[in-house]
């Protein structure tokens, strides 16, 4: 899909492929899977040729969860969202491909979404229909990154060792001890990024965040708070384009966030809409938006990786570690 101008000239073809799905049901062994009405966990493997020299071909694994939106013992309706790496051979080269701007690195981060209908057409068999979207990019840690939107339509069969569904163990309908506790994120990321495709080097960006959040249902948590960052890339930025290098601004920035969090056991789905208040050096927006995945190790340190993005377009891949308190 020609998201852009600057890739009109590669959207000519139509891609194909094919996806290898192993799924798991959950069962209500914990609390979470009743929650989300028993929602599928997966792991994919995806194959697309692009038809195009310029793009070659795409590998990819991600993982998934899949969420039923109508169920009955023959048909199942079904919303799947995953997350994963993808590998592109042919990426962009100054001597040898410069005409693909899309992908310039071959190692991608990509996010997929679905909707996808099965109909039962033996007892273990399901006839499997549907609608998907697979972005791809490599959240400018390399340039230029317009990245790949690929609408699909895909037809396909599932193999189901139990149908109908039926839960295996059938949660008390308990509210977890901790909503209305408050609680206080404190959490530090790194990042790198490349300035332009003519210039290789791979500058740090760093941040700190102090977070205040409190639990308000079983589902979410609500998050507000303090942000800085340092991005080493805008000082070399700053002294291409300023005329003197004297008196130049703070390229450092700090932001007010507001948060959320998407709660599945240890794993939260985050999303963050910040506000620069100190941005001397304007670079950019006056507002960023992030996305990502948290994940708790123990009850106060996580680990997350994140997407910062400005107005859609990808700023930096932050890996992130943190305590909570």
């Amino acid at each position: 899909m020609a998201h852009t101008p600057a890739v009109q000239h590669l959207a000519v073809s139509h891609p194909t492929g094919f996806e290898l799905n192993l799924q798991r049901q959950t069962n209500g062994s914990e609390a979470w899977h009743a929650w989300y009405r028993y929602p599928r966990i997966g792991v994919a493997l995806v194959y697309y040729d692009y038809h195009n020299p310029v793009l070659a071909q795409s590998y990819a694994s991600t993982i998934y969860i899949g969420k039923s939106l109508f169920r009955t013992p023959r048909q199942e309706l079904n919303f799947r969202l995953g997350t994963g790496l993808a590998y592109f051979p042919n990426p962009f080269n100054l001597e040898t491909n410069h005409k693909n701007a899309i992908v310039s690195s071959r190692l991608n981060a990509t996010l997929q979404m679905r909707l996808e209908y099965d109909v039962a057409v033996a007892e273990h068999v399901g006839l499997l229909v549907g609608l998907g979207l697979n972005h791809y990019s490599n959240g400018s840690t390399a340039k230029p990154n317009m990245g790949i939107n690929l609408p699909t339509l895909f037809l396909g069969f599932n193999y189901h060792q139990q149908r109908p569904f039926v839960p295996l163990i059938t949660p008390p309908n308990e509210l977890p001890a901790d909503i209305g506790q408050n609680f206080l994120n404190l959490s530090s990321s790194v990042g790198f990024k490349q300035l332009n495709p003519t210039d290789k080097h791979k500058y740090v960006v760093q941040s700190i965040s102090v977070l205040g959040g409190r639990r308000i249902s079983r589902k979410s948590n609500l998050l507000v708070g303090l942000e800085g960052f340092y991005d080493r890339s805008l000082v070399r930025q700053q002294r291409d384009t300023a005329r003197s290098t004297s008196n130049l601004p703070d390229v450092k920035k700090a932001g007010f966030v507001l948060g959320h969090e998407l709660l599945f056991g240890r794993l939260a789905m985050v999303t963050h809409l910040g506000i620069y208040i100190y941005n001397p050096y304007k670079s950019n927006d006056f507002y960023y938006e992030r996305i990502g995945l948290k994940y708790h190790f123990t009850n106060c340190v996580f680990g997350a990786v994140d997407l910062k993005v400005h107005r859609g377009s990808a700023d930096v891949l932050e890996l992130k570690a943190g305590v909570k308190l």
